[in-house]
Parts: structure tokens; sequence; C-alpha cells
């Protein structure tokens, strides 16, 4: 898992769009809950936003450089799923560097 440590070196900011409430969000907090203090300790620079909203399709967005972006929506995906989509965006970010 030493990607974790690579995120700030292949993307400038990562969000978390999620619902506080909803089922279809329920695997993207369990994401947060479990990964963000690791991430955020190995990626001190690195942007990493939550943003809850009532209703909202949960999603991930990386940001590269140029403002290049790319998302991937997480409905019906599990934690791990996440962490490997997550693990797809890192990798996207060393293509483009």
């Amino acid at each position: 898992m030493a990607w974790r440590g690579q995120l700030s070196k292949n993307i400038k900011e990562l969000r978390l769009l999620m619902c506080q409430s909803s089922p279809a969000s329920s695997s993207a907090r369990a994401f947060v809950e479990k990964n963000y203090k690791e991430l955020k300790t190995l990626n001190p620079k690195l942007p990493i936003l939550i943003r809850e909203c009532s209703g909202v399709e949960p999603q991930l967005w990386a940001r590269y450089d140029l403002g290049v972006e790319k998302g991937i929506k997480l409905e019906g995906m599990t934690e791990p799923q996440i962490l490997k989509a997550l693990e797809d965006l890192v990798k996207a970010g060393q293509s483009k560097a």
C-alpha cells in the first residue's frame, strides 16, 4: 500500500461527495472513517475535501495538474472497492505526470 503515501505527488486535490444519512453513501462514510486519518498523515499538504450534502450521489474526484479532473461514482461500491478506485486515480495521475 505504498501508493497511499504517493497521493500528493500525483494528485493536487482529492474530493469526496456524500450524503450524511443516505444508505447509498454508507460505504463512502465508512471509507472516510477508516482511511482519512492515515491518508492525511501520509500526505499532510494534500487538500482532502469531504463535502456532505443531503441527497447527493457519492462520488470521488481527483484534480491533477493543469486543472484536469477525474471522478468516479461510488454508489453500490464497498469500502475496499472505494480504496481500489482511489488507487486507480493515483495511478492515473502517474501516467499524467
